[in-house]
């Protein structure tokens, strides 16, 4: 297990991918070679040319694509994993021959690319097959034992038993004094935290999470600084409950987390790095989206009378307002009679084009002119209207400070939650988007936006 943008991620995962990957581009190089057959020098002048690495990047990208859409993991080989390997090759062989009818020189024939699928198919369930024995023989469980009983306690708990890839295994909680009962959640509950060394070595704990909801006079430590001395990591619930699912948890976080943890920095150099990609991408996105921008355009203007465009007050960097842009996928006046209301799936206010436009997130694209003028970047805490911030800053602690960054097109609080039509949605869209300031990176910025693309290309988020 290691930690990648604050969140602890699987490094069977990583060598899966990597791979799996390394598979693909494999496969179409073995797909070509047999086209080619016994004319050596033909295919080693086909190989080095563009044509040749952009049909290696067009199978790598859809099958990428088709592998997070059906949600490939590390799980082990006896699970569904064959199948939905199996899907997702055939939904990106589908995908690729409707682009080989599309753009001929953009792939391999379809009779040779299924034979490539066919053969990457079988050396990623061999490859699957073979890790799962060398990491079922190589690494072992890592014991992990909860410092606390209560509903902090028992949140951690579900988290880590919900994250079965990490090979951490609960061994049970360590309550500070006695207990009524002798378990909680299906785990032991072992009383008295002056057992602490003992239950740690007795039960071969190699990581502690302090989950007390009280640390006064009931955090043993010297106990935790001799274990932290002599090997066993120790970490805080609020931590580690952040890493395991990639958002803040306020209902568990005091003030006085935020203030010390690690992360919310932000150097001159990466602002000014943000701001050159957000520039730059911005006006790729118009100039390869243009004719596709007109298009939707048209089907907006065919479907329901009013403007292509929609202009709406939002609330901005440091709680400045500014006009953000997009598509109308509503009714005109469609707040007349309720008034401000949140967005919902399947909203009645909704057109025909403009359900299709929110599935897919495209009645975004005109936000390109707001990152332009610098009113917004492409990654960050989506921008809310000045009535919902008013009422929600009221409700809800430090939900202002998600105004310190500019808003993005995109965010992770968009590729992580659906959207949100309730003050319940707002928090817990606040729970990621404080997890995003924390982690705030360049890297973080650009894996959002490939999580993006998949929201786009397939109308699904998390």
């Amino acid at each position: 297990m290691i930690s990648v943008f604050n969140q602890y991620v699987s490094v069977k995962h990583i060598i899966l991918v990597f791979f799996e990957s390394l598979i693909i581009v494999m496969s179409v190089v073995f797909g070509a070679k047999l086209r080619f057959g016994n004319q050596h020098l033909r295919f080693l002048h086909y190989a080095s040319s563009w044509v040749f690495l952009l049909q290696v990047l067009t199978v790598f990208l859809v099958i990428q694509g088709c592998r997070h859409y059906y949600k490939l993991d590390a799980g082990p080989l006896g699970s569904d994993q064959p199948v939905r390997l199996v899907q997702a090759l055939g939904f990106g062989y589908f995908l690729m021959c409707l682009l080989y009818y599309v753009f001929p020189n953009a792939l391999l024939g379809p009779g040779m690319l299924l034979l490539t699928l066919a053969v990457a198919a079988g050396t990623i369930v061999a490859m699957r097959a073979g890790l799962d024995l060398f990491w079922h023989a190589t690494t072992r469980q890592k014991n992990v034992l909860i410092l606390g009983n209560g509903a902090t306690a028992v949140a951690t708990a579900r988290e880590l038993e919900r994250r079965s890839d990490l090979k951490m295994t609960l061994v049970g909680f360590l309550a500070p004094a006695d207990s009524a009962s002798p378990d909680l959640f299906g785990y032991p509950i072992f009383p008295g935290k002056d057992k602490l060394r003992s239950v740690v070595d007795d039960r071969h704990v190699s990581r502690i999470i302090v989950a007390l909801d009280e640390l006064r006079n009931v955090l043993p430590i010297r106990e935790l600084v001799w274990l932290r001395i002599h090997g066993v990591e120790v970490e805080d619930a609020q931590s580690a409950l952040a890493a395991l699912t990639g958002r803040v948890w306020l209902q568990t976080t005091r003030p006085s987390w935020l203030v010390f943890s690690a992360g919310f920095r932000r150097s001159n150099s990466a602002r000014a790095i943000k701001r050159a990609m957000d520039l730059s991408l911005s006006i790729l996105g118009l100039i390869l989206f243009f004719p596709f921008m007109c298009l939707i355009a048209l089907a907006i203007w065919l479907d329901s009378p009013g403007p292509i465009l929609y202009r709406q007050v939002r609330v901005g960097l440091g709680g400045r307002t500014f006009e953000l842009i997009k598509f109308r996928s509503m009714q005109v006046n469609a707040e007349a009679e309720h008034g401000a209301q949140w967005a919902q799936q399947g909203d009645p206010r909704m057109t025909r084009v403009g359900q299709l436009l929110r599935k897919y997130r495209l009645d975004e694209l005109p936000q390109f002119f707001n990152v332009i003028r610098g009113e917004m970047s492409l990654v960050g805490p989506r921008p809310e209207r000045p009535v919902f911030v008013q009422r929600l800053r009221e409700l809800i602690p430090f939900y202002d400070e998600r105004h310190s960054v500019r808003p993005g097109v995109t965010g992770w609080a968009q590729v992580q939650y659906p959207y949100g039509s309730s003050v319940e949605d707002a928090i817990r869209k606040l729970e990621y988007d404080l997890f995003y300031l924390r982690s705030l990176s360049n890297a973080f910025d650009v894996a959002i936006i490939f999580r993006t693309i998949r929201v786009v290309l397939f109308g699904r988020g998390r």
